[in-house]
């Protein structure tokens, strides 16, 4: 699957995003090796631990239906107000949305950091290309214990 796809599937669900105290919406397409996507977005909670970002999510169901191998993940987000917009609709964000240390350090518990791709996308065409190990260096894995 190209990453492109992996963008328009991510950009597609932000509307699905439960962001009400943010306003931040987060959506991301997560590429099985066998060539699955699954699909997660936020979802925020009034007391805000329990809040779950959408690469868990998305890593979260496909784990609890037996996962294991990775391949890549497009992450996307925008504030709520740009959902309005015409960008949107033609699949254009405003702005790039990193994974968060915990997502990242939840990749690596089932990703190998120097093969896994993080796909940071504002559009289809407009995207950003990392290996985990460069956005979690010298990281702690199952390997160290």
């Amino acid at each position: 699957m190209e990453y492109r796809e992996l963008a328009k599937i991510a950009i597609k669900g932000l509307p699905l995003s439960y962001a009400p105290y943010s306003g931040f919406n987060v959506s991301a397409a997560l590429l099985t090796k066998d060539g699955r996507v699954y699909h997660g977005v936020n979802i925020e909670n009034a007391s805000f631990t329990p809040t779950v970002c959408a690469e868990r999510t998305a890593f979260f169901k496909a784990v609890s239906e037996g996962v294991r191998g990775f391949e890549a993940i497009c992450i996307v987000g925008c504030h709520h107000e740009q959902l309005m917009t015409e960008d949107y609709k033609k699949g254009i964000l405003n702005e790039w949305a990193p994974p968060c240390g915990v997502c990242r350090q939840v990749m690596r518990e089932f990703c190998d950091p120097t093969e896994f791709k993080i796909i940071l996308a504002r559009s289809e065409d407009d995207f950003r290309v990392f290996r985990l190990e460069e956005l979690l260096p010298e990281s702690f894995g199952p390997e160290n214990l």
